[in-house]
């Protein structure tokens, strides 16, 4: 292996060995207790410190690094106290999860680390928000995110770096290609001659470093990350390397030809830079014995510190707490002067006052700027607010989503529209996975708004009808608002962009210019978890939300005897059980309509609900009207018979003679 030092004084060249050599040791350490039980699992980095090193030497301290669970010298080279990261590895509560994750999936905004979640892609796309931010606000950063080379045939990490590249992001894509993804060689994994290569493709910048070699990978990120603040884009780098332990220590190397371990051994990157520090008469055998024997003794007080902290005792309020980021209500009362709005209007009027009120505030979504998406919801937007916070997306729903998580990061609030609700399927893995883990895992919220344009009766067929609010009030994390007049979307969509946590925002389309309503003019928020009781009555309670609202309201039109307290949700998660359980306490008898389907539908839970808190006041089986257990068919004929629509009348009736 060739050296070249350049211009580097002798303390710079110390300096990157000591850099190198302390995570080493650590791991050497944990591979240690690791045998002994003290700690769950490692992934090592040996033989890959260079990368880590080198990489984080050249950024400066504010800007965000994105690392995977082979970069130690990350956060070592970021000087984030041991007994920290002991601690976390221990499940203690000096670490960065409070024992709720493990290894390096935590991130700290103190040292600007933003760690890994174990499905690899999304942690590209989240660079990609937080470069935005950094482009949005000039603040002339780089943002560097790592991954393998297993993990660049996820989907994510393409759309990520296309998105990158539309948007000219300050981005480094480093992939340390160290020859296996878990067991399978790169072989197996791709088909082209190297990694950078993809680049071509994207329209971007690449290069090829030797990842064992310090002084290479710390010269030419010095030059590319400076590169980089002044001409902001994206570059991806591709490192070559080599894993020279499992995957995880459990799974061995048995895999690996031996004749293949010898030749990296023999390219180790400590003991080559070690060696030609000596030659250069920058190290001698007494300052390197004397350097191990300090970063050992750090290793040893620190890993006594850690232990010594007592373990976590379970607290289930504190858990319990911890799920969502604890938000301020304010209630800002609505205005006496009104309008009358269509839906769609008052959930335009009440983006553009939210755009208006926060400053920085992004939109995102496939058509949405010029265009006005394909509701026109945004429809001059861009004239009033400028192209950098009405942006048109790729159809990439899992990077947008993840550049939504990015931009929380950096402190910007973004709203994303999903073209239809059915296409988060494309985005699911980031909204319940990321969005919705991080405040409980390592107290990063993610303050974002999904736009879900939802429902059926419209003739759109199985991929543009669903209501899929199911999926995400079963995920803890996330807050789910189906509103079913103008005035609560309007009021509750300010809300939710308050709100500092992840909001599922359902709007049915057979509403958006279906009906009208009064709408006060002016801001106005209200807030979450607390459902409208739109007629009062003795004999039964109906629970609907979004368009079964209105289902439900027909048909008490068509029998005016009937006394029914008819409850409008407006929000699903949280859900307001107090209203519901007082109302069937009161009448003795509960209808739930749901658009969805039936099974796994929220009607079921919150029938269960009633019975278990209701139970002694029931005077008849709690009864759930969904539509058919089915995809959602196109023609009208098979749509109407799908939904509970008419369904419902007959039941309610059926249930009142019990």
């Amino acid at each position: 292996m060739t050296f070249d030092k350049k211009s580097l004084d002798d303390t710079t060249l110390l300096d990157l060995y000591k850099r190198m050599l302390k995570p080493r040791l650590i791991e050497e350490k944990m591979l240690i207790l690791l045998r002994q039980g003290k700690i769950s699992k490692w992934f090592s980095g040996i033989g890959q410190e260079a990368i880590s090193v080198g990489v984080t030497s050249t950024m400066h301290d504010e800007e965000y690094i994105l690392p995977m669970h082979r970069n130690l010298g990350v956060f070592t080279t970021r000087q984030i106290p041991l007994h920290r990261l002991f601690s976390q590895w221990q499940g203690k509560a000096n670490g960065f999860t409070k024992g709720r994750d493990r290894s390096f999936h935590f991130g700290t905004q103190e040292y600007k680390i933003v760690g890994m979640i174990s499905h690899l892609g999304p942690q590209f796309g989240v660079a990609d928000g937080i470069a935005l931010a950094s482009k949005l606000k000039s603040k002339n950063q780089v943002t560097t995110v790592f991954t393998g080379d297993g993990g660049t045939s996820e989907g994510d990490i393409h759309e990520a770096l296309n998105v990158a590249s539309v948007w000219q992001l300050p981005v480094l894509f480093c992939i340390e290609n160290n020859g296996y993804g878990l067991s399978t060689p790169t072989s197996e994994q791709y088909n082209c001659k190297d990694l950078a290569d993809r680049a071509i493709g994207y329209g971007m910048e690449s290069h090829i470093i030797d990842g064992n070699n310090i002084l290479e990978v710390y010269h030419k990120l010095s030059e590319i990350t400076e590169s980089v603040r002044q001409n902001p884009r994206p570059i991806l780098i591709e490192f070559k390397t080599f894993r020279m332990r499992g995957h995880e220590e459990a799974s061995g190397t048995k895999y690996v030809p031996q004749d293949l371990m010898d030749f990296w051994a023999k390219k180790d990157p400590i003991e080559n830079y070690q060696e030609f520090l000596k030659n250069e008469g920058v190290l001698t055998e007494e300052e390197e014995v004397k350097i191990k024997a300090t970063i050992v003794n750090e290793i040893n007080e620190h890993l006594d510190t850690a232990y010594a902290e007592i373990p976590i005792v379970s607290n289930e309020t504190k858990e319990l707490d911890d799920v969502y980021q604890s938000f301020d209500y304010k209630d800002i009362r609505k205005n006496s002067n009104t309008k009358e709005l269509r839906l769609v209007d008052a959930i335009s009027e009440g983006l553009k006052q939210s755009m208006e009120r926060h400053e920085d505030l992004v939109i995102m979504g496939q058509d949405v700027a010029e265009y006005g998406g394909v509701f026109k919801i945004t429809d001059g937007f861009v004239k009033q607010f400028g192209k950098d916070r009405v942006r048109n997306t790729p159809i990439c729903e899992s990077a947008i989503i993840e550049t939504a998580m990015g931009l929380s990061i950096a402190g910007i609030k973004s709203i994303v529209e999903l073209q239809f609700s059915d296409f988060v399927t494309s985005g699911f893995n980031p909204v319940v996975n990321y969005l919705a883990k991080s405040h409980y895992r390592w107290n990063q919220n993610a303050d974002v708004v999904l736009r879900m344009p939802c429902g059926a009766g419209v003739a759109a067929g199985p991929f543009h009808s669903q209501t899929n609010e199911a999926w995400f009030t079963k995920t803890p994390g996330l807050k789910v608002v189906y509103p079913a007049f103008p005035y609560d979307a309007k009021g509750l969509l300010a809300t939710a962009i308050n709100d500092p946590n992840p909001v599922l925002f359902f709007e049915h389309k057979a509403l958006y210019r279906s009906l009208r309503q009064e709408v006060p003019t002016d801001y106005f928020t209200i807030p979450f978890g607390k459902a409208a009781t739109l007629k009062t009555g003795n004999d039964i309670t109906i629970i609907a939300y979004g368009a079964a609202v209105h289902w439900a309201l027909n048909t008490l039109d068509k029998h005016p005897n009937i006394s029914a307290d008819v409850i409008d949700l407006r929000s699903l998660q949280p859900l307001d059980t107090a209203t519901i359980y007082a109302s069937v306490n009161k009448t003795g008898k509960a209808i739930i309509l749901q658009e969805d389907s039936l099974f796994g539908g929220i009607a079921s839970d919150i029938s269960a609900l009633i019975m278990e808190h209701c139970f002694e006041a029931l005077d008849a089986p709690v009864k759930r009207v969904a539509s058919m257990d089915t995809p959602i068919p196109f023609i009208n004929q098979l749509e109407d018979q799908y939904l509970s629509r008419d369904k419902f009348e007959g039941e309610l009736l059926k249930l009142l003679e019990y």
